[in-house]
């Protein structure tokens, strides 16, 4: 391949991923994006001028040495791609789908300050997927064995990033999870037409191949505690994320047909209630129903786009604020739009109403205009006197965020948590108040993305290995512990 300029290759048009027919995925579960080409990849990695400092690495979370892995599959060298990826990475096929890489590396990109940036994602899903499919998931090198035993506390995205760094260190990983499969919010949250189940697994086999273990239906708190696990672990490290949903507190949410979220996502994600009965997990049939979900982030389009996908008949997004506002990814919105979700914007739900039987049958809802800007950054939503519409519903979904699963707390007095229930950590280590643990992900931020998550594992990661290396290290000065804020919801 002829060498281009960098002029040259600022010509070069950003490829667009290829996607299902929007008429024809609203009706499946199958993938929406569908993914690159190798020559459509080749192509788009030399849209990358390899700037002398690359701004998209410290735009990543994890660190990906970004234009290291883009050049080699420029130059179609899709395994040592792959290679670099996961040298920093224990996710890359699932990071490819479902980080919001347009507010981090993409965002910082060079190249984007004067047209599109660098598809970065696109092009991180490409080499995680090549391998897969044509090598099958490599191990990365292991160091010498330590001798060591550490104990992670959840398999989501934060557990797994954190055991992926560790055994490459040469520890001993076991990893605790409460539900009956791997994965954590990629399984149970994400739907499948945004992150196919299979490639979870697939890169979870590849931990696994790599020799941590893991073990299931088992939750710390209840089936062992904290300081049990210290019994027989060197460390441990909680990353049980924010499963916890929170609640309009408004009249009408004890009604049949009103969901949190994370209950409706779980019972067609995880327990597979879009396959009934073959998948024994009962669930209010939405066919033919109008549908509302209160909320305008990622949750709440994965709920209203899963609505569509089982029949509904209106899906409806409720936000109190406007478009611009939403946290979710304009890819999302945009997706949603396509397959037909309706987006009713300013209003807010004062009431769930309900019929004699006690099923919900509307929503009265307060409409809103946007005052000065709240602690977020965003316009606060306020009422509109007398602005009232009924809005006739039989289902109704609630995304407005989750908080912090009281269980270990309980279980574990000396460990400090903030007033939302988040564990209190040096944000430099993740030391916890307790010695020889350490937390990351959502359990310290609250509800965040899953590279985050997978940053805070990884930056655990180093201080669990520094501490069962030198375990004097936790007396060290070190930086005052930070109680990380929580946005009010």
């Amino acid at each position: 391949m002829a060498e281009l300029s960098p002029k040259d290759r600022l010509k070069i048009p950003r490829q667009h991923i290829p996607e299902q027919d929007p008429e024809i995925r609203k009706h499946n579960f199958n993938e929406v994006n569908l993914g690159y080409t190798p020559e459509m990849a080749m192509l788009e990695a030399q849209r990358c001028i390899m700037c002398k400092k690359p701004l998209c690495i410290a735009g990543c979370p994890v660190a990906v040495k970004i234009p290291d892995f883009i050049k080699m599959i420029a130059e179609g060298k899709f395994r040592e791609a792959a290679a670099i990826l996961k040298e920093d990475n224990a996710l890359p096929a699932v990071c490819g789908r479902v980080c919001p890489q347009e507010e981090q590396c993409e965002k910082v990109c060079v190249v984007g300050k004067k047209g599109q940036p660098v598809a970065i994602g696109h092009l991180e899903r490409f080499a995680a997927d090549w391998e897969r499919q044509n090598i099958g998931i490599q191990i990365p090198p292991m160091k010498e064995k330590s001798g060591k035993k550490v104990a992670i506390v959840g398999g989501g995205p934060a557990g797994l990033s954190c055991a992926g760094d560790l055994i490459q260190m040469g520890h001993d990983v076991t990893v605790f999870e409460a539900l009956h499969d791997i994965g954590g919010v990629l399984i149970y949250g994400i739907p499948e037409f945004r992150l196919p189940k299979s490639i979870v697994k697939a890169e979870v086999e590849g931990l696994e191949n790599s020799g941590v273990k893991f073990v299931k239906n088992y939750i710390i708190g209840l089936t062992e505690t904290i300081d049990e696990l210290l019994e027989r672990f060197d460390a441990v490290f909680i990353g049980v994320g924010a499963g916890l949903p929170y609640f309009l507190g408004i009249p009408g949410e004890h009604l049949n047909g009103v969901y949190s979220a994370n209950e409706f996502l779980t019972r067609v994600n995880l327990m597979k209630a879009y396959n009934f009965p073959e998948y024994d997990t009962p669930m209010f049939d939405v066919k033919d129903k109008n549908v509302v979900v209160f909320g305008g982030g990622n949750t709440a389009m994965d709920a209203v786009r899963t609505a569509l996908r089982l029949g509904a008949k209106r899906g409806i997004i409720a936000y109190r604020r406007t478009e611009a506002e939403m946290p979710a990814r304009i890819e999302e919105i945009q997706h949603a739009k396509e397959e037909g979700v309706e987006f009713m914007l300013l209003v807010a739900p004062i009431e769930l109403i309900g019929d004699e039987e006690g099923w919900l049958k509307a929503v009265k809802l307060q409409k809103m205009q946007l005052g000065e800007p709240d602690s977020s950054g965003r316009r606060r939503p306020v009422p509109i006197d007398g602005a009232i519409e009924i809005l006739p519903v039989e289902v109704a979904v609630v995304a407005i965020g989750n908080g912090s699963n009281p269980i270990i707390r309980q279980t574990t007095p000396d460990l400090k948590v903030n007033k939302w229930g988040n564990i209190i950590v040096d944000m430099d280590t993740m030391k916890t108040s307790k010695r020889g643990v350490f937390a990351g992900g959502d359990i310290v931020t609250g509800g965040a993305t899953v590279i985050l998550a997978m940053g805070a594992g990884r930056k655990a990661a180093k201080a669990i290995d520094q501490y069962l290396r030198d375990p004097d290290s936790w007396d060290r000065p070190k930086t005052e512990q930070v109680e990380v804020a929580q946005e009010s919801k």
